[in-house]
């Protein structure tokens, strides 16, 4: 793999492996994320769950959430991939978690980011320590918190109002990873992913962990793609027979778009690589990644903005009784739907001090970044021609 690596970037070719990737990748239907009473419970109108693959809400008149379960079998994986909660639809949010048995909620946003609002406040924070989701009948408390410099872990207590049941959930908060872009360093994101994997929350003894940024497909893909890519290296003992791109495609059945630039690709086959060193038995790893990701350093002002709660969810308010959160009609996100087959690489604006000309971290190489093309709104011709296009079920 490491040569594999090598090869493409130095020449350069990971917009055309993104973009072979891109036009590979096969779309289901998705009829259900499309109905009327549907429609302000997605964030954005070009991210839907395929309907073979939808989560389906169970005891409420609605089944719908804009949440995908992806299967990994061979890796023993589940993931539930889904959009930042809208304020209208934090109370779906908890009785899926609560349906589907999950044990942990890993987020890879912040509440606010480039001044926009990308996920509502739906879980309490140190001030108000509770918050109540009448709508399903749920409460959820505050139990811990504790603050990295570039991630935060939380526990939370789960309550059914109903059934007097309760549960504790981890929620592991990746505070600094700008949108469409990807973190500050392999080690960074490695730490982070192991932290999680210590807690045993992504094995097969709980419910699929859901994973969500804003689209619930950039982030979260690059989030999961490297935890199973990793999860098959240990399991075959032979980093050589994980092919990164044939795991991607795979993923994108359950969920459409996932990875969206050519810089989050190569950046998960970085992570890989590096990822690869432990798999492969060298103990000293971890520690170098907790070096290198400077955790212990006092969050950035950027990452303490992420608790501030200016987008909180209503705690009183019924299933579907409020629009779509703060979007207008349903905002366009999908970059993978919008890269001209044979447009240049444009640099593509991150939000946070990270470049595009970043060097590769522990030692894995020294090349410049892949550039990712700028998006460009969709046309009203250009909706109209995808939505005469016909899907086929899977």
């Amino acid at each position: 793999m490491d040569q594999q690596f090598e090869d493409i970037d130095s020449e350069g070719r990971w917009q055309k492996l993104y973009l072979d990737i891109r036009n590979q990748s096969h779309e289901c239907a998705y009829k259900v994320a499309k109905h009327p009473e549907n429609r302000n419970r997605n964030r954005y109108r070009d991210v839907s769950p395929f309907d073979h693959s939808r989560v389906k809400l169970e005891n409420t008149e609605n089944d719908y959430i804009n949440a995908s379960l992806v299967l990994m079998e061979e890796a023993q994986r589940s993931y539930i991939l889904t959009q930042g909660p809208l304020r209208n639809t934090c109370g779906h949010f908890w009785l899926m978690i609560w349906e589907q048995k999950s044990k942990a909620i890993i987020m890879l946003n912040r509440v606010i980011e480039k001044g926009s609002e990308k996920c509502a406040q739906y879980w309490p924070t140190s001030e108000e320590r509770e918050m109540a989701f009448r709508d399903t009948r749920f409460v959820v408390t505050l139990l811990s918190e504790d603050t990295k410099s570039y991630y935060t872990t939380r526990v939370l207590e789960l309550q059914n109002i109903n059934t007097g049941e309760k549960r504790e959930i981890f929620h592991f908060h990746y505070t600094t990873w700008p949108d469409f872009g990807v973190p500050e360093s392999p080690a960074s994101f490695l730490n982070f992913l192991f932290k999680v994997r210590e807690s045993r929350a992504l094995g097969a003894d709980h419910g699929p962990a859901v994973v969500h940024c804003s689209a619930g497909i950039g982030r979260s893909g690059t989030f999961s793609l490297v935890d199973t890519s990793l999860v098959l290296m240990d399991k075959r003992k032979d980093s050589s027979s994980v092919d990164i791109k044939s795991i991607l495609l795979n993923m994108r059945r359950y969920r459409m778009g996932l990875i969206q630039t050519p810089d989050q690709l190569r950046f998960s086959y970085m992570a890989v690589i590096e990822g690869a060193k432990c798999i492969m038995g060298d103990s000293s790893v971890q520690n170098r990644w907790r070096e290198l990701s400077r955790e212990d350093q006092e969050p950035s002002p950027e990452s303490r903005l992420s608790a501030q709660p200016p987008a909180k969810c209503p705690t009183e308010r019924v299933n579907g009784s409020q629009r779509g959160g703060q979007l207008e009609d349903g905002e366009d996100y999908r970059q993978d739907a919008k890269v001209p087959a044979q447009s240049p690489c444009k640099e593509q604006e991150l939000d946070s001090s990270t470049t595009h000309k970043r060097r590769r971290e522990d030692s894995i190489s020294k090349s410049e970044t892949a550039k990712t093309p700028q998006s460009k709104p969709r046309t009203n011709e250009s909706e109209k021609k995808r939505k005469r296009a016909k899907t086929s079920d899977c």
